[in-house]
């Protein structure tokens, strides 16, 4: 809701996700390696990484987890360099990334000037999980665990959105940051 909010006002945003999907693509480097140590049996039939199932393995294995993203993150923060470049070049003044596990993987604070913290309370987190992404109750708890508590997270933001109301109350709030 945020990010689209910025994105009305006209602001460049690149979403670490979207880019996250794209390095893991069978001409890419990344999905290479991640075949080679994952196994074969992670492909879909049409040979794309089945996503459901490496998710099951690296949200029950945090070393596996560690070895997938010493995997990706490389490529993918080059390609946000790249688009972060592309935009400055097209005269954007700032641009906005959009980085779910941000604070979790603390390799880019350093180069932000302020950090957005979006969240919702905890129960709402889990049922918003297990909706959007078709997991059990103990699936989405176990990504949720894997990441950094809310409190220490508020800590190391610069700006806080409460995402826990309806939808017009948060696209106030990203109004107000953007202003």
């Amino acid at each position: 809701t945020v990010v689209a909010v910025l994105r009305e006002l006209g602001c460049a945003v690149i979403d670490a996700d979207v880019i996250a999907r794209e390095v893991v693509q069978p001409h890419f480097e990344a999905y290479r390696r991640i075949v080679h140590y994952f196994g074969s049996e992670i492909l879909l039939e049409n040979g794309e990484i089945n996503r459901e199932a490496l998710g099951n393995i690296i949200f029950s294995h945090p070393e596996k987890r560690q070895l997938l993203n010493s995997i990706t993150h490389p490529e993918i923060q080059k390609e946000m360099l790249k688009q972060i470049l592309k935009y400055f070049v097209l005269g954007y003044r700032y641009v906005i990334l959009d980085i779910p596990l941000l604070f979790e993987t603390n390799r880019l604070t350093k180069f932000m000037k302020y950090t957005v913290l979006v969240y919702c309370d905890p129960p709402m987190q889990l049922s918003r999980l297990m909706k959007r992404n078709g997991l059990s109750q103990a699936e989405a708890e176990a990504r949720i665990a894997s990441q950094l508590p809310l409190d220490k997270k508020r800590k190391l933001a610069t700006h806080i959105i409460d995402n826990s109301g309806d939808w017009e109350s948060t696209r106030r709030q990203g109004l107000r940051l953007a202003a």
